[in-house]
């Protein structure tokens, strides 16, 4: 009966060795795991808030990055004003060209007026210098047709210089008949100015 009981103690015993040596062994693998998983979790750990830091932070300069709300407005205020600046531009030179259009046409239209304007000039001393001639031509046909001695009288009181444009002109009979009727202070005068006259004539 004795012998039973110490049986049964030593086995007890030994179980309790068993269960012991258990535990230290699964606290010891509990431990391993542990060592060996913390620096995979600390490095899960800190990727998670790297990429945390890298989204909260600002986009590098190289980078694109996506304009906010109040750069997206002032960036469509600059390009309207930059618009009506190019619209007011614009329009002033519209103005300017205008301008030179309406002046262009009145310069023209000036021109005009001028051209008519010289061509009636032209028109009315061609009549007014075909009158003089022809009242030249009728007056110096009325000194040849008078007497040379009349004639001569008038002569006398002309400017030499008129005198010698009627005798020019008058048939060379007649103007030897006034020439005779002249003193001779003023048949020398005007015969000076018509030899003058001549001079000027080329001789080739």
């Amino acid at each position: 009966m004795a012998k039973a009981n110490k049986s049964q103690k030593m086995e007890k015993a030994r179980r309790g060795t068993l269960m012991l040596l258990a535990l230290f062994l699964m606290g010891s693998a509990v431990v391993r795991i542990a060592l060996e998983a913390a620096p995979a979790i600390a490095r899960e750990v800190a990727e998670i808030k790297a990429g945390e830091n890298d989204e909260a932070a600002p986009s590098a300069p190289g980078r694109a990055s996506v304009p906010d709300s109040a750069e997206m407005q002032a960036m469509l205020t600059a390009f309207k004003k930059r618009e009506a600046n190019l619209a007011e531009r614009e329009a002033e030179l519209e103005d300017r060209m205008r301008a030179l259009e309406i002046a262009d046409e009145a310069i023209d239209k000036k021109l005009q007026d001028l051209q008519q304007a010289e061509q009636k000039l032209l028109t009315t001393l061609a009549l007014a210098d075909g009158a003089a001639e022809q009242d030249v031509t009728k007056l110096t046909t009325v000194y040849e047709q008078m007497k040379p001695k009349d004639a001569a009288a008038l002569f006398e009181e002309m400017d030499p210089t008129f005198a010698a444009g009627f005798l020019a002109r008058m048939k060379p009979e007649a103007a030897a008949g006034v020439m005779a009727g002249l003193s001779p202070e003023a048949a020398y005068t005007i015969s000076v100015v018509l030899a003058g006259r001549n001079g000027e004539v080329p001789k080739e």
